[in-house]
């Protein structure tokens, strides 16, 4: 029984770290997440869930500047999750 419970603590501290680490190499950052996704809502004048060009060189400057780089597959817009990707790459 104590060897169960101990392979059981084990299992869980290796989920813990592995979830952990797994966040750490994605370089998730809620508080930079929410103001991406707060900055992107703004500048989203049409509400499409879509930023042109002309939409990121009015409301993010810096994304507009990178525009071409997040947009790889040149479809001439860019989402909030592209932006947050291309942020966590930093």
């Amino acid at each position: 029984m104590k060897t169960l419970t101990f392979m059981r603590l084990m299992l869980t501290t290796c989920l813990a770290v592995l979830a952990a680490s797994q966040s750490l190499a994605q370089n998730i950052d809620p508080k930079r997440d929410a103001l991406i996704q707060e900055r992107f809502k703004a500048a989203d004048k049409n509400g499409d869930g879509k930023l042109t060009l002309e939409e990121a060189k009015a409301g993010m400057p810096r994304v507009a500047a990178n525009f071409d780089r997040i947009d790889a597959q040149k479809l001439g817009y860019i989402t909030v999750d592209q932006i947050k990707k291309m942020a966590a790459s930093q």
